[in-house]
């Protein structure tokens, strides 16, 4: 929870969302900065406060087996479930709705934006830069209406949510890429996250009808172990061996000082992954 909204731990309740499961006083926010009780309720406290807006590629996101050369309207609000030091977009992930400038903007008026992109390429509409899932009610709501407009409704997030809400949202989404930050547990709890949490978001992805792509993006000393990534490689082919996984180089971002990721260490892990998955792709190499 955010510290400047400590309060007497009297006449709580649980917000359930992810796994940090924060202990909310009315009026309190979670760590996410999204979620805010409000008397015997959560409510998602950023439902259509955008800050980030921009027409992308989709092998931007990174999707590189669905619709490739589509463009796609992109879009980020606040707020983050997880604290990872490498976070590549911690202007929006760490901050809350007094850090930095939101406008808001309706579902109805995000889909017919997208509608109206279509001349440039436009397919939809991706969630994105920020974590969606701490905002997932607009994300759905959104993408009821985009199918409405026979438009695209894309998620990429950490997928540290819990079943019920991955049951709610996965079935509203035609393409997902989803970060599989690293195969250890006590990894993720250095992140703020739950790795069985994913897991199980993953396996639910893999059994819906969305086309689901895997992200690990390969941090010195978090997920950089060629073993772990055998590990993980099998489990995912497990699920299915035809699931793209994209093995990106880390780069010094946010508050994470080492220096980037070895080239030779990432066609390392990916040679590792190719023993088990069809489609492997490096990036930021």
């Amino acid at each position: 929870m955010n510290e400047n909204n400590t309060v007497p731990d009297t006449d709580r309740i649980t917000c359930s969302l992810c796994s940090r499961q924060c202990s909310l006083a009315d009026g309190q926010t979670g760590f996410c900065r999204a979620r805010r009780r409000h008397g015997g309720e959560i409510l998602c406290s950023n439902y259509g406060c955008l800050t980030s807006m921009a027409l992308d590629p989709i092998e931007k996101k990174p999707l590189a087996m669905y619709r490739p050369g589509s463009m796609i309207l992109s879009v980020g609000s606040f707020g983050c479930s997880m604290d990872c030091p490498f976070c590549q977009n911690s202007a929006i992930s760490m901050a809350g709705p007094e850090d930095i400038p939101w406008e808001y903007v309706s579902p109805e008026q995000l889909a017919d934006m997208a509608c109206s992109l279509r001349t440039e390429g436009n397919i939809g509409v991706a969630f994105t830069y920020n974590e969606p899932l701490v905002s997932w009610e607009y994300a759905a709501d959104t993408a009821q209406l985009l199918h409405d407009r026979n438009m695209d409704a894309v998620l990429v997030s950490n997928g540290c949510v819990s079943p019920a809400a991955a049951r709610r949202i996965i079935p509203l989404m035609d393409a997902m890429n989803i970060d599989l930050k690293t195969f250890t547990e006590s990894g993720y709890r250095t992140l703020g996250g739950s790795l069985s949490m994913v897991m199980d978001f993953l396996e639910t992805a893999a059994s819906s009808s969305a086309h689901l792509e895997i992200t690990t993006l390969i941090v010195p000393d978090i997920s950089d172990r060629p073993e772990d990534m055998e590990r993980e490689a099998a489990w995912i082919a497990s699920l299915d061996p035809e699931i793209p996984l994209h093995i990106t180089r880390y780069f010094p971002r946010y508050h994470y000082d080492c220096p980037a990721t070895d080239t030779a260490l990432i066609r390392k892990i990916a040679a590792v992954a190719r023993e088990h998955l069809s489609h492997v792709f490096i990036g930021n190499c």
